[in-house]
């Protein structure tokens, strides 16, 4: 049978639409070096029919790619399902929380499915606080024993307002950054925050990049 793709968008929205303004206003895609990227990529070449999940914004480039190499592909966008009004609630002192079983009950879900491989990308910094290490957990049981993950996370020198963007893979270490809505970082991860926040799993694997980006493939 030749490659295969399976396309599961959960959430759609215009704001991460490739033609919309937000992500039209760079211009050009500025590209970036990954060698997580190119560890993954490794790991995952020669192999067939794997099942990956994407959780950045939809990426027909990645989607493409993954599925000429035999792969089946799903894409779910957990940053912006989890700015769904219909999860946020507030505490007495009037502080933002998440509801975070409804979240769950609705993403993330995927009975019977297994992953060999999850693109996890720089969502933990964006994402509220509450849904990270639930995030993180619920990956951890939809892997495959084996099954890798990639992640990206900010520095201290990258700032609140770094700026958000998708990831489109252009080769097997190369990234093309599109820029996308302006979410604001969250938090900054120090190397003992990402060991515990992986700590369910097997290996982690540490890469530092140039421009204030610690990457992380981690095996569960």
């Amino acid at each position: 049978m030749g490659a295969m793709g399976f396309f599961k968008l959960f959430r759609s929205d215009s704001r991460t639409d490739a033609s919309s303004p937000s992500d039209a206003k760079s211009g050009d895609r500025p590209t970036r070096h990954s060698s997580g990227l190119a560890e993954l990529t490794k790991i995952i070449s020669g192999k067939e029919s794997l099942s990956i999940l994407d959780l950045g914004p939809t990426s027909p480039q990645n989607i493409s790619l993954l599925t000429g190499m035999g792969h089946r592909v799903y894409n779910e966008d957990v940053l912006l399902a989890s700015l769904d009004p219909e999860y946020a609630t507030q505490d007495e002192d009037g502080s933002k929380r998440i509801k975070v079983a409804e979240f769950l009950a609705e993403n993330l879900n995927h009975t019977g499915e297994k992953f060999d491989a999850v693109l996890c990308w720089d969502i933990p910094d964006y994402l509220h606080e509450s849904l990270v290490k639930v995030m993180i957990e619920r990956l951890a049981s939809v892997m495959k024993p084996g099954g890798v993950l990639l992640a990206y996370f900010h520095t201290k020198d990258a700032g609140p307002d770094a700026p958000y963007y998708r990831y489109h893979i252009a080769g097997k270490d190369l990234l093309s950054l599109q820029r996308g809505p302006q979410f604001r970082l969250q938090r900054v991860f120090n190397n003992r925050h990402i060991e515990n926040l992986f700590k369910e799993f097997s290996n982690i694997k540490f890469f530092l990049a140039r421009d204030n980006v610690r990457e992380v493939l981690v095996v569960r």
